[in-house]
């Protein structure tokens, strides 16, 4: 059964509906969780497979939160492609109870970036990014991507962008 899983993962991937996002890890960060995140490059598709109806039973549906993420990170997924680039994009788990939902890698410096469904993030959302401050590991700004409106900042170091936005 599982062969077959992986049989029919594997042509979703090949078509170009499904794609893995891999957790990052090296040396420093020991205690990572190897498992990739399965996100789906069409999250129309996706409400139309679990047979939503409308966008009011997907917004307050209990997978609202995940959609919005699966979003999200194909559209920045979607960007890189769409820019002829390729994209050094993960997530991070570890574990402990922390949880990054996406780790850009560019220019050596590793952006982390958290997706949530509110419109006012608290900045208890940033503090998981201490993972990443290692004195060999450079951490460039981090983010909270939601459903706020205008383009604001916890810190110079971490910033809120609407989702709109990407």
């Amino acid at each position: 059964m599982k062969l077959l899983q992986r049989i029919g993962y594997g042509i979703l991937e090949t078509l170009g509906i499904i794609f893995y996002l891999h957790p990052y890890s090296n040396n420093i960060l020991k205690r990572t969780i190897k498992t990739p995140k399965l996100y789906f490059y069409d999250t129309g598709l996706v409400t139309y497979l679990t047979k939503w109806s409308s966008p009011e039973t997907l917004e307050s549906g209990a997978n609202s939160g995940a959609v919005l993420e699966n979003y999200a990170v194909s559209e920045v997924y979607k960007s890189y492609y769409n820019d002829a680039k390729t994209p050094f994009i993960y997530y991070y788990r570890d574990k402990e109870p922390n949880e990054i939902d996406l780790i850009i890698e560019t220019d050596g410096e590793l952006l982390p970036i958290e997706i949530k469904k509110t419109a006012s993030p608290s900045s208890e959302l940033v503090r998981v990014f201490k993972v990443l401050d290692k004195p060999s590991i450079k951490r460039g700004k981090g983010a909270v991507l939601c459903m706020k409106e205008e383009l604001s900042a916890f810190s110079e170091q971490n910033l809120i962008i609407p989702i709109r936005l990407i």
